[in-house]
């Protein structure tokens, strides 16, 4: 026969240490409640940035007031100063957000232990992506860079030009290891960016093809180019 077992009862005046509640640490409420703050301000941020994007899109920079960005967002001029200093500041981040995001797909390729081969085809296909994700904020920067303060546009140049030279790196890579056939390296790199960039101009949502069989012919396009072998 199984005996039971009689369950503990704890004593009215003396009560167990486990059965304290732990209490948090000092400030982990504070943490949290800015972790909320924060979170709740870049959702703000993003519903402005997402408006002005539409803004400037259709009507252009100098025809689109932040009073417009708030008439539209159904809130008030000073909401959106709480953001952003000016209507510049937030061009400028708009401006920023494409090459930014072709930027971060090339460094997650290029820290990979694959060949150059296979990177250079996860980057194609990832970098037009990156184009048609933010289509509109390309746009919106090779029509209105000239309104750029110069050191955000000097900003802006050098994410560009160490995109376009880390795309040199991997090619010059794979013709190093023998996957790829390169005449001319730099010009090549310089081509591929382009090519992928500019689908800006051309790609539309309700075209022929979907986003990923887009970016899949891209990238059989891009390997192409450079002859790609797979590595033995």
């Amino acid at each position: 026969m199984i005996k039971k077992l009689k369950p503990k009862v704890l004593s009215a005046t003396k009560t167990s240490k486990r059965s304290l509640p732990e209490h948090p640490a000092d400030g982990a409420d504070l943490n949290v409640e800015e972790d909320i703050r924060d979170a709740v301000s870049r959702l703000k941020r993003e519903r402005i940035i997402a408006t002005a994007v539409e803004l400037f899109h259709h009507n252009g920079l100098s025809n689109t007031t932040l009073e417009a960005v708030a008439e539209k967002m159904n809130v008030t001029k000073p909401f959106i100063y709480s953001h952003f200093k000016s209507k510049h500041a937030l061009l400028a981040e708009i401006c920023s957000r494409g090459i930014r995001a072709s930027l971060d797909v090339l460094n997650r390729v290029v820290a990979t232990d694959l060949s150059p081969t296979d990177k250079l085809h996860h980057l194609a296909r990832d970098f037009m992506l990156a184009v048609i994700e933010n289509q509109g904020h390309i746009a919106i920067y090779n029509r209105e860079q000239k309104h750029l303060s110069t050191e955000d546009s000097a900003a802006i140049d050098n994410m560009r030009r160490e995109f376009d030279r880390k795309i040199f790196t991997l090619l010059t890579a794979g013709v190093s290891a023998g996957e790829f056939e390169v005449d001319d390296v730099k010009i090549t790199s310089l081509a591929i960016g382009g090519i992928i960039s500019w689908s800006y101009v051309w790609y539309r949502a309700d075209g022929r093809l979907t986003q990923a069989e887009t970016a899949d012919k891209i990238a059989t396009l891009v390997l192409n180019m450079v002859k790609a072998k797979r590595p033995l």
